[in-house]
């Protein structure tokens, strides 16, 4: 008895550690839906484990009327678990989560096979999945790691590292950070509760940039080349080739620009006939 409400205690302080929207213990206890659906979920995890499948299945299925969080009971999870807002939430018979995790509305830790046995994620501790996140297969998502919003995961990631996109990409990985070096990278950054930030970086322009990178090197190669040519009294074009610099993706304006627009409504000369 002093364990469960131990337990209880544990699941009320990370409600108030993660959201903060949360007020009262009052109120984390009578109007988080996912507090209650893990709360129920250790009863029909109990009731699984010990051979009343059906029951704890029906226990199962009421509570997803109640919140909209489906959570079977095959499901093993870790300590302060959080599910915050819940809805459209999946967790299938087979996953696995470790201990301070935190999911958001709309996530699916689900299989893509439809034969028995290990079919869904195993989470290491301390993992965030942003709202709309999939997590799909027997795949293993290490310590630390930070799934964005909507993103697809169909393969394993490395400890600390940070997964955005559809399929899932890493842009960032943080092997050998401490737990208080991560605290002090969040609080650097803001508030990542979705798994993503405005700082993190783009995989798309940081692919650009590697090949900038790579032309740049090519281009330093070409340099001594023909420095070497001219050495040996060849001819060469001596342009200057325009300056290769960063790529930083940003949102152009879709307006257009007025200052060039021709509003008189007569047809240029050059598109004039003759007659």
């Amino acid at each position: 008895m002093a364990i469960m409400f131990e337990r209880l205690r544990e699941d009320v302080r990370c409600v108030f550690d993660r959201d903060p929207a949360a007020r009262t213990t009052f109120e984390v206890l009578t109007t988080y839906p996912g507090l209650h659906a893990i709360l129920v979920h250790r009863l029909s995890q109990w009731l699984w484990s010990v051979g009343f499948k059906w029951l704890a299945r029906f226990i199962s299925a009421l509570m997803r009327w109640f919140t909209g969080i489906e959570i079977h009971p095959g499901a093993r999870i870790g300590r302060r678990f959080f599910i915050d807002h819940g809805m459209g939430v999946v967790i299938g018979e087979t996953a696995e989560i470790g201990d301070d995790c935190t999911l958001y509305h709309g996530v699916t830790l689900g299989g893509t096979s439809w034969h028995k046995g290990k079919r869904h994620p195993t989470l290491g501790n301390d993992v965030v999945i942003g709202a709309g996140a999939k997590v799909l297969g027997p795949l293993t998502i290490g310590e630390g790691v930070r799934i964005g919003s909507n993103a697809v995961v169909l393969k394993d990631v490395g400890v600390g590292a940070t997964v955005v996109g559809v399929p899932g990409r890493v842009v960032a990985a943080r092997k050998d950070e401490t737990p208080e070096h991560r605290a002090a990278i969040a609080r650097k950054m803001g508030f990542d509760a979705y798994g993503t930030s405005k700082d993190m970086p783009d995989p798309v322009a940081n692919a650009i940039n590697r090949m900038l990178d790579h032309i740049h090197l090519m281009d330093q190669r070409l340099e001594e080349m023909c420095k070497g040519m001219k050495a040996l009294g060849a001819e060469l074009d001596t342009t200057k080739l325009p300056p290769l610099g960063p790529c930083e993706l940003v949102n152009s304006s879709s307006e257009p620009d007025v200052e060039h627009l021709d509003t008189s409504g007569e047809v240029p000369d050059e598109g004039r006939g003759n007659s």
